[in-house]
């Protein structure tokens, strides 16, 4: 993996690890939606609310993918982020699992607040046990300072994360941006995490 690639990588994993940002000069938001035009050095994102958002895209922004995984790829040892909301017992129950790069290994860990939905938090960590609880899966997730028991629903989307390029910012395909707001309003991207092949980023 090349020292670009997995910059981009590690990138990923800090941001899908940080509490959303409260104020615009602190950590970057997330923007999500699909392409409707890009530019090279901007992007024009349909967001999930039905807006049209035109982004800056900063040089050195880096571009990585989000492809399909499974439970299979799940295994004692893996580092992953799991968005979740309260479950039952002090668990958590996951929206949906990413599995980072073994290059990435504790990057971002910790359990933090989380905007995809009301309630939600994001673990980044590793998994300390797979098993099977009342027709589920569950799982341990530890981090420097604490642990987090997930369940696991068979429904949800479990993804992994691979380098990629701008090639792949093409009109339609669904993206995670990761903005920040300058002085004179304008939006600019550090960040940009896209689906591979229609493939819409769950987290």
């Amino acid at each position: 993996m090349s020292l670009l690639s997995r910059r981009a990588l590690l990138a990923a994993a800090i941001a899908c690890g940080r509490a959303t940002a409260a104020r615009a000069d602190a950590q970057p938001t997330r923007l999500r939606g699909t392409i409707d035009s890009y530019g090279g050095d901007s992007i024009t994102v349909a967001t999930r609310g039905g807006e049209k958002v035109n982004v800056m895209l900063l040089p050195e922004a880096g571009v990585t993918a989000v492809v399909p995984a499974a439970l299979g790829d799940v295994k004692e040892g893996s580092f992953v982020g799991t968005a979740a909301v309260p479950g039952p017992r002090g668990a958590l129950v996951a929206l949906e699992l990413h599995i980072f790069p073994q290059a990435v290994q504790g990057a971002g860990a910790g359990n933090h607040p989380f905007d995809l939905q009301p309630d939600s938090t994001m673990t980044n960590g590793t998994i300390g046990s797979v098993k099977v609880s009342d027709g589920h899966t569950v799982t341990v997730v530890t981090y420097d300072g604490g642990e987090q028991t997930v369940i696991l629903p068979p429904d949800i989307p479990i993804v992994a994360f691979a380098a990629a390029d701008r090639r792949l910012l093409e009109v339609g395909a669904h993206v995670i941006l990761f903005v920040t707001k300058r002085a004179d309003g304008t939006l600019v991207a550090g960040r940009i995490l896209v689906g591979k092949d229609g493939l819409v980023p769950p987290m």
